[in-house]
């Protein structure tokens, strides 16, 4: 599910770039001397063991300053849920994409957050002159991107991203939660603590967990059974 929007407003009119055609797998280098709107992403959902990977692109607006941006998992939830408002009353554009369950166990999470954040690129309504991508690793795309570590706590771009899918993650698991109380997703949003565990030992796994993560694989290696939980995808809907 992708929810992409762009603020619309009169903008001074840009002269348009023409992207050069990408062979995959090669990304494209970034050139500090481009100009153009820069385009920030940033993931949600790597680690835990279930529900989709999230992933954002935002393009901010410079004539529209957000004071407070910063690394999501610092700030507090009421912070993260402000600024998620604001970001997207502000913000150029901006697109929120996943990676499904189903995409993460067949090729892998790293190759998932990949396509989640390509997805999100390619979403925008807005098309950026580059891209920068908090992390050490790229999503293949035919913008000139960079990778910037920590780059959530130095970019603007990039901390809007890591709000938008912060959030959008969490609601997303507070909808597992009522649909399967039992687990707790309300409170640890799908990662393996001693809470979860302890509920995947005794109820056994849902649709929305990761079979390829070991702590959910190794209940039918130890001869428990995994009692599949019939779900129906849940759909964050965002409001324009």
């Amino acid at each position: 599910m992708n929810s992409c929007a762009a603020t619309p407003r009169k903008r001074p009119a840009m002269r348009s770039r023409k992207s050069s055609a990408l062979e995959p797998p090669t990304q494209l280098g970034l050139e500090w001397s481009a100009g153009g709107l820069l385009c920030g992403v940033d993931e949600a959902g790597r680690g835990p063991l279930a529900g989709p990977v999230v992933a954002a692109a935002v393009i901010l607006d410079d004539q529209s300053p957000i004071k407070g941006l910063g690394d999501s998992k610092v700030l507090s939830e009421k912070k993260r849920e402000q600024l998620y408002d604001e970001i997207r009353a502000k913000a150029l554009c901006f697109c929120i994409a996943e990676a499904t369950v189903e995409e993460i166990d067949r090729i892998n999470i790293l190759q998932a957050t990949m396509l989640a954040m390509r997805r999100a690129v390619e979403g925008l309504r807005l098309k950026p002159a580059r891209v920068q991508v908090d992390g050490n690793r790229l999503p293949v795309l035919r913008i000139p991107a960079e990778a910037i570590v920590k780059g959530d706590a130095l970019v603007p771009a990039i901390s809007a991203a890591s709000i938008l899918a912060k959030v959008h993650r969490d609601r997303f698991c507070l909808q597992m939660h009522e649909q399967h109380p039992q687990y707790g997703f309300d409170n640890h949003k799908g990662y393996g603590t001693r809470e979860h565990l302890e509920a995947l030992r005794v109820h056994g796994a849902t649709a929305w967990h990761r079979q390829s993560f070991a702590p959910v694989r190794s209940l039918d290696l130890s001869g428990l059974a995994i009692t599949t939980v019939t779900a129906t995808r849940v759909s964050v809907t965002e409001e324009e």
